[in-house]
């Protein structure tokens, strides 16, 4: 996605690199089982060999680049990509040793965190900031899908009930959040911008939601314990709201005080009803005020101050 952003341009190279990620894409789908051992081999090769196509991507930019910027900016990239392709591969042949697969999370991590030192560079060449935007909230559009996917068995003949009807408010709640946030509030015609921020702040919203995510699926599971469920709930909603927070930074205008307060003492005053009565029904239903507290407070602000 920066690649495209910075780079990217119609030419039948980049399509051919489109078409191999795919099939490496496809590849990478059989690592998504119950197995543990061998399936993650293939996740680690397969990002590895997503991450050496991306490299070589950069590398071409770096020779046909005139401008010094880019060479730097495309040299920082490319020792990035090598570093994690190595890190990756290692953990792929070496899947069965501990010492492998902890290489493998240190090269994700380390790349993860790297970007956001090549700021120096990037600044003379930014992004276009609605494009990064719009590509991020479409990737968020497809994990609230998936948490639908995830609330799905709520809904079947014999378990639905109230509570269906609540826990889905939930979703719609934090998404409606997100949607008054990123496209109401947000300023997306920033300049000179280098996404970094944009970028790592969409990471809180990706776990937060992934926590929800799995906490919806076994909330009401009696061989589960209810207050650790409770606790990946609001540990996800804290994650979300938090990543909301730091794009208060790209706000047109700035939240206030009381909003970000609201916030923060409903999700406490949640998780702390929840954490002690830990009943299904009672939890279900306090979730849902909480987001729907926060949805109604971010709409308000929006109305008074943008609209």
């Amino acid at each position: 996605m920066v690649f495209t952003n910075r780079y990217g341009k119609l030419s039948g190279t980049n399509i051919v690199f489109s078409f191999v990620d795919m099939a490496i894409l496809l590849y990478m789908s059989n690592s998504f089982s119950t197995t543990f051992n061998w399936h993650l081999a293939i996740f680690f090769v397969a990002a590895g060999l997503l991450s050496l196509t991306l490299c070589i991507q950069y590398v071409l930019v770096y020779f046909q680049t005139e401008k010094k910027i880019d060479k730097q900016i495309t040299r920082a990239f490319i020792g990035i990509l090598i570093f994690r392709s190595v890190t990756l591969f290692i953990g792929g042949i070496f899947y069965q040793s501990k010492g492998g697969v902890a290489i493998a999370f240190a090269g994700i991590i380390i790349s993860w965190i790297a970007p956001g030192f090549t700021g120096k560079y990037t600044k003379h060449h930014p992004i276009i900031f609605s494009h990064l935007l719009e590509r991020l909230t479409a990737l968020i559009i497809v994990m609230f899908g998936e948490t639908i996917v995830g609330i799905a068995d709520y809904f079947t003949a014999t378990n639905f009930s109230v509570q269906s009807i609540l826990i889905f408010t939930t979703v719609a709640a934090l998404f409606f959040t997100y949607i008054v946030e990123f496209d109401h509030l947000i300023n997306e015609h920033q300049r000179h911008e280098t996404g970094n921020l944009m970028i790592y702040l969409h990471y809180f919203i990706l776990f937060g939601l992934s926590l929800v995510t799995v906490a919806m699926k076994f909330i009401d599971d009696t061989e589960a314990d209810p207050r650790f469920a409770v606790t990946c709930m609001y540990f996800g909603f804290a994650l979300f709201y938090i990543g909301l927070g730091i794009a208060n930074y790209y706000n047109k205008v700035k939240v206030n005080k009381t909003v970000v307060s609201i916030f923060i003492v409903s999700t406490i005053v949640g998780f702390g009803i929840s954490w002690f009565y830990s009943a299904f029904t009672l939890v279900v239903i306090i979730m849902t005020a909480v987001t729907l507290i926060n949805a109604v407070t971010l709409t308000r602000f929006r109305i008074k101050y943008v609209d």
